[in-house]
Formats: structure tokens, sequence, C-alpha cells
């Protein structure tokens, strides 16, 4: 099974306010989805910035991370198919 990486914007009210417990809830919750839908979909990390979450994915397809969503109770605005990655190395090639 080929995986593909995927940008994913929630946006979440207060997130970036909440504290680490809080925030253990949440990504228990996105493991216990995780475990249902393994090995088609894996999260990779997450980034928090004011009201809204971008997390990174792997998974089989887009439908496969909109299952997740449903699972976990954490609602999706967008998600975006990541086609390459870039950072300094790139310049070495």
């Amino acid at each position: 099974m080929q995986l593909k990486r995927y940008m994913i914007e929630r946006e979440i009210p207060g997130i970036g306010e909440m504290s680490t417990t809080e925030l253990c809830g949440a990504a228990r919750a996105s493991n216990e989805a995780l475990d249902q839908l393994a090995p088609r979909v894996q999260w990779q990390h997450s980034y928090v910035a004011g009201d809204k979450t971008f997390c990174v994915y792997l998974a089989d397809n887009e439908d496969s991370v909109r299952k997740h969503a449903e699972l976990s109770g954490i609602p999706v605005k967008t998600i975006t198919e990541v086609s390459k990655i870039i950072d300094p190395l790139t310049a070495n090639y």
C-alpha cells in the first residue's frame, strides 16, 4: 500500500491556549481513531498556531483522513496532498 503525505488544517477555537493535559486528550482521541484505521493512516506530527492546527499525516487516500476526523471527533477544514518537500538541503542538489 502506497501512502501519500497530507497537510490537514483544523480550526479549533482556543487550542493555542490549551494546557498539555488538554492537548493530551486530543492526541489520545486521535490515537484511538488511528488504531481503528491502521495501517491506512499514520499521524506524523501537528503544529499548533492560534486557533488552528496543521497536522501532517500519511494516508492511503483523502477519504481515510476524513474517516479519521470522523472517528476522532476532530473536524477537518482542509486536506491538501503534499506533492514535494523542500528544505535547506534541497539547495545542494
